[in-house]
């Protein structure tokens, strides 16, 4: 595999961004640790009427067969896995990914808490200095959102907003939610072409 990448889901409106890039980590070859909370259940039952399966057997067989990956690529882990690779610095992934990302999640890694699996993995990738990529989906942003943003910022992370740009002209939401999916992909140098870059032609 080219790399690692852990993708956390959380229950911020945004799924599709979510599981597009789980998609495109897949077809570029990466190496996906998958982490999904229960808020994350209802909102893609009500965004894109996807059942996350309870159970992580399942959950790796259905993106598995629905993204044609290779043996091994996904792994998916439950949110009190606390013996996943992803718990300890000394089997850290390359980056990570919380998308989309809520205020709550946002805050508790800003915090240090670790609570669940999801916020320890997004602390083990500040304390080992690694890349940590946060998508939240929400406005406005209060006083409060925005210092959370900059202690994060400040501690290493990345703040990746959902706000798509129009500057492609896109055509439908799949060209909207490609945009973000885009951005996120730079960040973890990930070669693709979902769109043309500023100055290319189309742009």
């Amino acid at each position: 595999m080219k790399q690692t990448v852990t993708l956390a889901l959380t229950g911020a409106s945004g799924m599709p961004y979510g599981i597009r890039l789980l998609e495109c980590l897949l077809a570029a070859g990466v190496r996906v640790y998958l982490i999904y909370s229960q808020a994350a259940q209802v909102v893609a039952r009500q965004e894109m009427d996807l059942t996350l399966p309870a159970r992580t057997a399942e959950a790796e067989s259905l993106f598995s067969e629905r993204f044609n990956s290779k043996p091994g690529q996904l792994r998916v882990f439950g949110r009190e896995e606390w013996f996943a690779p992803v718990a300890s610095g000394s089997n850290a992934p390359d980056a990570m990914v919380i998308c989309p990302c809520t205020i709550g999640t946002l805050a508790a890694v800003a915090a240090g808490m670790s609570d669940n699996l999801i916020e320890r993995a997004a602390d083990v990738m500040l304390k080992e200095r690694r890349k940590l990529v946060l998508v939240p989906r929400e406005t406005p942003f209060s006083s409060i959102h925005l210092e959370a943003m900059l202690k994060l910022a400040h501690a290493g992370a990345v703040i990746l907003p959902a706000n798509p740009g129009f500057y492609h002209r896109p055509q439908n939401v799949g060209e909207v939610v490609d945009f973000i999916v885009a951005r996120v992909l730079d960040q973890l140098e990930v070669e693709h072409e979902l769109m043309a870059r500023w100055g290319e032609a189309g742009t």
